[in-house]
């Protein structure tokens, strides 16, 4: 029997196109190779161009949490109030990295499946006199995303002098977000949107976030200072850390990707897919677990329908095996339905493909459904773009 192969259809890592997988498969040099210090230099500044920041852009080795760490350590000192805007586990997760610095750490808890307003932030900022407010952009736990543009608004509006920091995890590259609507930290990681393996942090700070690391004293970490990288990210030949040298020529070749489609036809495409997506699975019975007016674009959790009698652990292997890897729920959404990646460099043939494994699924678990009804709605959408 041939092995069925598997799409990775989680929230992350998301599949590697062949072109970027070339590139991590390239011999590998010496850091200061003056090939590579040519290439790492110019990521970095298309980095920043492209979502148009007048600070420093960090490409490091580490993952999605060490960016998150890089984030607060460089913008706060001991004493300092920080209110994290939360609505899910990651959310969660951040606010316990804020305390663990010892920050004077407020939560503004939003239910699960919705995400924070700009006037529910701002009544929690009116009350209160805080030097940093953070939120999550995507909640990878419920797939609801947060409206930062009109958050970054009301910001500058009314509370002009609170840094912003905005996860941009599950989001950045797939969902629309710029430095100069008035974030002052951004951060993301390689493999979520961008379409790379896992191992870069990549971090925006403004001209005024750096500005204030400099203001500080020494912070107590030291890999990811700020002082220490941005020698390094305005001439690579210099050393602090050692890049991942292949990962960062893999990188390039995303962003190629990415200026080929153009930013804003991505943020269209991410948006028209997951609503094609949506619409497949609940034309089958599932329900999308965040609300319609926050729906992220990059990622869904789909409940299982009522009265399926569909066992979570059971309904994830099977459809592993019929090729699909989908991710389960987190926190009080675990067992009620599966996670479900669509971000980054996905065609529609990975789409179709998708939807068809979910059919299979439900079939073989004993849910009825009529074979070909949601791959259907997605073909109609697909046809429609």
């Amino acid at each position: 029997m041939i092995k069925t192969s598997k799409l990775l259809m989680i929230p992350g890592p998301t599949p590697v196109v062949r072109s970027i997988q070339d590139q991590m498969a390239r011999e590998t040099v010496a850091f200061g190779d003056p090939g590579f210090v040519i290439d790492y230099k110019e990521t970095v500044s298309e980095l920043n161009g492209l979502w148009s920041n007048n600070g420093e852009c960090y490409v490091v080795a580490g993952s999605g949490t060490l960016a998150m760490e890089m984030a607060i350590s460089n913008i706060t000192q001991q004493g300092d109030s920080v209110l994290v805007c939360s609505h899910g586990f990651f959310g969660d997760r951040y606010a316990e990295i804020v305390q663990r610095k010892r920050l004077d750490t407020d939560i503004l808890k939003i239910k699960w499946g919705s995400a924070p307003t700009p006037e529910l932030i701002d009544e929690q900022l009116s009350k209160k006199s805080y030097k940093v407010v953070a939120v999550t952009h995507v909640e990878t736990a419920t797939g609801a995303a947060a409206p930062i543009k009109e958050i970054c608004s009301m910001m500058k509006t009314k509370h002009p002098d609170v840094l912003v920091i905005v996860d941009g995890v599950a989001a950045t590259g797939g969902v629309e977000a710029y430095m100069d609507w008035g974030i002052d930290i951004l951060f993301t990681c390689s493999q979520k949107c961008f379409g790379v393996a896992p191992g870069l942090a990549i971090l925006w700070a403004s001209e005024r976030a750096v500005q204030k690391r400099k203001s500080l004293p020494p912070i107590p970490e030291s890999y990811v200072d700020f002082e220490k990288w941005t020698p390094i990210m305005k001439d690579p030949f210099k050393y602090w850390g050692t890049p991942p040298i292949n990962l960062i020529w893999a990188l390039k070749e995303s962003l190629r990707i990415i200026k080929e489609e153009g930013l804003t036809e991505r943020y269209g495409r991410h948006i028209r897919q997951a609503a094609m997506f949506d619409a497949a699975m609940e034309s089958i019975g599932f329900l999308v677990a965040a609300e319609v007016n926050f729906r992220a674009p990059t990622l869904s959790v789909y409940f299982y329908p009522e009265n399926s009698n569909i066992v979570d652990g059971e309904f994830r292997t099977i459809l592993a095996e019929e090729g699909v890897q989908a991710a389960g729920c987190l926190g009080e959404y675990a067992g009620k339905g599966f996670r479900l990646g669509h971000m980054g460099n996905i065609d529609k043939h990975v789409l179709v493909s998708t939807i068809a494994a979910v059919e299979r699924a439900c079939v073989k678990c004993g849910y009825v459904i009529d074979f070909g009804k949601a791959v259907g709605v997605l073909q109609q959408g697909i046809i429609n773009e």
